[in-house]
């Protein structure tokens, strides 16, 4: 097995996956990817997602696909940046719809963490990404591993919110029980999509069902 510094409840939920051939192999290669090109995220972030939100404290799951490719952008949190760095568009068009569905403004941040300490899973469906190569760490063996997380967050939990935005969210999420979760999609909030993502009222919609359930509201500003 690679030696993955995960957090621990991710550790003991996917041991399944971290004991196969195929995540030794995309180990191995994305460690090769590292040490031989600018890699994003930095290599203690490719898992952070999942050390700030633990398997049993998971609410909410937001699905994205690449990181960012660009400099000092991934943090290892989909549709987030770093402190610091510009806020990028689908992620403006995330905290207008915020806005406008509960009255809000955001925080001028998009260092996410503060919503996944809360309880939402930031997943993109691959974790990393070689700079200024969009896709490029597509099919090394994340899509396989992130399809797990899918699968044995189905499995294991329910209650959960799905917020899938865009077909290939809503793929990857197809697995998903909707009668024992709550999943809610619409077009992605990129600005070629955005007027098919404004007005879907996801963030109240989840609050709703979260409170209805015995579960604390998340505050997303």
């Amino acid at each position: 097995m690679p030696d993955v510094r995960i957090d621990q409840s991710w550790k003991h939920s996917l041991a399944g996956e971290f004991n196969s051939p195929y995540f030794a192999q995309l180990a191995e290669k994305v460690r090769a990817e590292y040490l031989s090109k600018q890699v994003y995220p930095p290599a203690r972030d490719v898992f952070r997602a999942f050390d700030l939100c633990p398997f049993d404290a998971v609410k909410v799951v937001i699905i994205g696909q690449d990181p960012y490719h660009g400099a000092g952008q991934a943090n290892g949190l989909c549709f987030a940046v770093h402190e610091g760095v510009r806020i990028p568009p689908s992620l403006k068009n995330i905290f207008k719809e915020i806005q406008d569905d509960l009255g809000v403004a955001p925080l001028p941040s998009g260092d996410l963490s503060r919503w996944a300490k809360q309880g939402v899973l930031l997943l993109n469906a691959v974790l990393t990404v070689r700079a200024g190569s969009p896709a490029s760490h597509r099919g090394l063996g994340w899509e396989r591993f992130t399809d797990a997380v899918v699968r044995a967050l189905n499995d294991q939990k329910q209650h959960l919110v799905y917020l899938l935005w865009g077909k290939f969210a809503q793929e990857k999420g197809a697995v998903v029980d909707p009668v024992r979760n709550l999943v809610l999609t619409s077009a992605h909030p990129s600005p070629y999509s955005a007027d098919r993502f404004f007005g879907n009222h996801h963030f109240s919609r989840c609050n709703a069902y979260l409170v209805e359930h015995g579960l604390d509201p998340i505050d997303w500003r």
